[in-house]
């Protein structure tokens, strides 16, 4: 017996707008994979019943399990109950229990329901109501020949415990066939490049099958293995130890169980605390990015002194100790006045170690020597420092995120004892 497989179609006008992110799909992918669920599509949609109901009839024709989400409020743009009864031929009929249970919702709030909301107690006749504690839409749970379908409300606080305590549940699963993920973060390489060195461990016909993503600087290999229970640990521990044997120093670490966008904030910090060690941070372009990156941890007060925000030449000097004539003669985005910046940093916070960024983000202010998107970052230690030019592409926001993601991967390979290169990293003076 195999496993089952998922379909997440999400509806809703502000998605296909752009105007909200859908993260019901991911979450309910993430949710499902974890329980050995195949997930084979997603698919988003306007208010738009025709086209909803099209939808429906496609993907029910090549899924176990299909889970829609949204479209179940009151208003006349909500449309997803009329188009799963168009879908199943039949009258949209009045539920007796949801009725009751909307009617309690509102008059727990000491309010009366407004006559809009009673089309959200409608059903298709064949279907049935899925209880929504959390808010006034009730769910719905149909069948389309062998294909189980469930309606879900769009709102996460409301779709989530009602995907766990009802759709969950349905899925009939193998016992001896389970799916396990892992994630290998990776800092410094960029995807192709990535890709490049896994060679064939990417082949999808692998098992384990390794994917890349890649965001906010970080490329992340994701392992995943299916099979026998028993056997997944051994499977990913093989493939992952080929993963860090062929990246090196750019893994950051091979057993990340979390995916918040803070991973590399979390190997640097963890270092310093292993080492009993604080940073400092004195920016410029950055415009104190570093710095709150690393304050999002809690905690995060026993290895962060503070930072100085040397934004303008004056302060430069003033806070960081930079000499004027030093910025006059070799400019303020350059290798000396940078490393200036962070001995600047070590010697008037007391810190460890201090992370300076000094660059041209943009969109003007470029030359031809020092083109926009040119940054210096630097990191001195007490006994070494560090200074490297980089060359950013992108947008203004962009060059500084790069900036700040950058220099705390500079942190972590000095803490580390490694030798590596950074993406975008340049000779120059």
């Amino acid at each position: 017996m195999s496993n089952p497989t998922l379909t997440i179609l999400s509806i809703g006008d502000e998605l296909t707008a752009g105007e909200r992110v859908d993260t019901n799909s991911a979450w309910i992918s993430a949710r499902a994979g974890s329980v050995g669920v195949r997930v084979g599509e997603h698919r988003t949609l306007g208010d738009d019943r025709p086209g909803i109901a099209r939808a429906i009839r496609e993907l029910a024709d090549a899924c176990d399990v299909l889970v829609i989400t949204g479209g179940l409020g009151p208003t006349l743009d909500d449309l997803t109950r009329q188009a799963l009864a168009d879908v199943l031929g039949e009258p949209l009929v009045e539920d007796a229990m949801a009725m009751r249970d909307l009617q309690a919702w509102y008059e727990g709030r000491g309010r009366a329901m407004p006559a809009p909301n009673r089309v959200q107690a409608l059903r298709p006749a064949s279907a049935r109501c899925l209880a929504n504690p959390n808010g006034t839409a009730p769910g719905l749970a149909a069948a389309i020949g062998p294909t189980r379908v469930f309606c879900l409300p769009g709102p996460p606080r409301e779709m989530e415990p009602m995907f766990i305590a009802e759709v969950l549940p349905a899925f009939a699963l193998d016992p001896e066939s389970a799916v396990r993920i892992r994630a290998v973060p990776t800092f410094g390489l960029g995807e192709s490049a990535v890709a490049e060195q896994l060679g064939e461990l990417m082949d999808r016909s692998r098992n384990p099958v390794v994917g890349t993503t890649a965001s906010g600087g970080i490329v992340t290999c994701r392992v995943r293995a299916a099979g026998h229970p028993g056997e997944l640990d051994a499977l990913i521990d093989e493939t992952v130890a080929r993963i860090r044997a062929r990246l090196g120093p750019a893994v950051l670490t091979d057993n990340d169980a979390e995916d918040d966008g803070l991973v590399l904030v979390r190997v640097v910090t963890g270092l310093l605390r292993e080492r009993g060690q604080t940073v400092a941070t004195v920016e410029s372009c950055t415009g104190g990015l570093v710095g709150e990156m690393i304050t999002r941890l809690p905690g995060s007060s026993d290895v962060f002194a503070g930072g100085l925000l040397t934004y303008s030449n004056a302060l430069k000097t003033r806070l960081a100790g930079v000499d004027a004539d030093l910025i006059r003669q070799r400019g303020a985005v350059s290798r000396e006045v940078v490393l200036a910046m962070a001995q600047g940093g070590l010697e008037r916070t007391g810190a460890d170690h201090a992370l300076a960024i000094t660059g041209i983000a943009g969109p003007g202010g470029g030359s031809d020597d020092k083109p926009v998107g040119t940054v210096w970052i630097a990191r001195a230690s007490k006994g070494s420092d560090d200074a490297r030019r980089f060359q950013f592409r992108g947008g203004r926001d962009w060059v500084r995120q790069w900036s700040a993601v950058t220099a705390l991967g500079m942190l972590r390979i000095a803490l580390s004892g490694e030798n590596q290169a950074l993406l975008g990293q340049t000779d120059g003076a």
